[in-house]
């Protein structure tokens, strides 16, 4: 462990290096990597200046017990001694954490997408209040909420809405919520007080920039026409809706806003960027669906990773194998605890394979 960690203190280094050169800052691109490569670094290095400060501390103790005599100085040292100890074996347990790989979409803003998918109405109005839970997460995280386009149903809940979420470690914090989600409880519209089931799928995606991908105007066909509302109804007489269907891969997006043609075209384009992004990364890995697809499988109710029980207040992530009671305050937006053990699971996985 110590060898790669002064492999990645030098490598920290010499990053440093490279951005106090002025000419990078011609260079976005390059730029842009060095600065993710540094703050993927950062907290590793951090720790291990920290942890051999500590074990100098404890060599100093340690002489001091060889070759003092004065009883206070003697108990002092004892004392650093055991304060020492507690420490390393702590920084050392944070240091086996910060070398598990990281994503490398760890640190970036994130498209989430919430889609009603079976249970009619019902679906569409869970759908929503899960929407409105992360919304309302995001926000007491400090995170940054823009809406990209949203699709309502006959009573006004979501049959689909696309979210942009800016801050960094976005999709640190949202991945784990990708999948199917399945509901259990009496919807509003039954008379009879049964128990129903519906499903919703939720996408998170990595945000794709102009230097991740490159996209060609010529390969884009761009069309407009007039923004509509949940009935079909025409909503605005100015064509401010814009459809753009990236011809090479066939992957087309559509948002509509009211006031500004410019703002939808540029949220279709950071929609389109993004999806293009994951089904890139999902060729390089060999799979056969885009990342979108691969995160909510065949979208049958089957493979969900987690159940909202309402009869019997429990949610259940299936993954974790783990059960969270007072459902209505998690509906609200206490999902933390939930996104933590998730997170604490994902890297004793991975600690697990690193150890092997």
């Amino acid at each position: 462990m110590k060898f790669e960690l002064d492999n990645l203190v030098r490598d920290y280094e010499d990053i440093d290096l490279e951005l106090a050169n002025p000419d990078i800052y011609s260079d976005p691109k390059k730029l842009k990597e060095l600065m993710q490569r540094k703050k993927g670094l950062e907290e590793a290095v951090l720790l291990y200046r920290e942890y051999k400060k500590i074990n100098s501390n404890l060599e100093e103790a340690k002489n001091i017990l060889k070759t003092e005599k004065d009883a206070e100085m003697l108990e002092m040292a004892k004392e650093e001694i055991d304060i020492s100890n507690a420490r390393i074996e702590e920084l050392e347990e944070k240091l086996r954490i910060s070398l598990i790989p990281k994503d490398k979409n760890d640190d970036k803003n994130i498209i989430l997408e919430v889609r009603a998918w079976t249970g009619w109405e019902e679906a569409s109005l869970f759908a929503r209040e899960l929407a409105n839970s992360y919304m309302i997460f995001a926000k007491s995280e400090g995170f940054s909420l823009e809406i990209l386009e949203e699709s309502l149903s006959e009573n006004d809940w979501y049959k689909e809405i696309i979210m942009k979420i800016t801050w960094d470690w976005a999709y640190s914090r949202f991945k784990f919520e990708a999948g199917t989600h399945r509901v259990q409880r009496i919807p509003e519209t039954e008379n009879k007080w049964r128990v129903h089931t519906s499903a919703i799928t939720v996408a998170v995606l990595p945000e794709a920039e102009d230097v991740d991908v490159e996209i060609r105007d010529e390969d884009l066909e761009i069309t407009t026409c007039r923004a509509s509302g949940a009935w079909g109804q025409h909503v605005n007489k100015v064509e401010s809706a814009i459809r753009i269907v990236h011809k090479p891969s066939g992957l087309a997006v559509e948002c509509q806003d009211q006031r500004s043609q410019l703002k939808n075209k540029e949220r279709a384009m950071t929609v389109l960027r993004t999806r293009l992004l994951a089904m890139e990364e999902e060729k390089k890995m060999q799979e056969i669906w885009a990342e979108r697809l691969a995160q909510v499988g065949s979208w049958d109710r089957s493979e969900k990773i987690r159940t909202y029980n309402f009869p019997q207040d429990r949610v259940t992530d299936h993954r974790i194998g783990q059960n969270y009671s007072n459902l209505p305050a998690i509906m609200m937006w206490k999902l933390w605890h939930i996104i933590d053990d998730l997170a604490v699971a994902d890297q004793t996985r991975k600690l697990e394979e690193l150890n092997k």
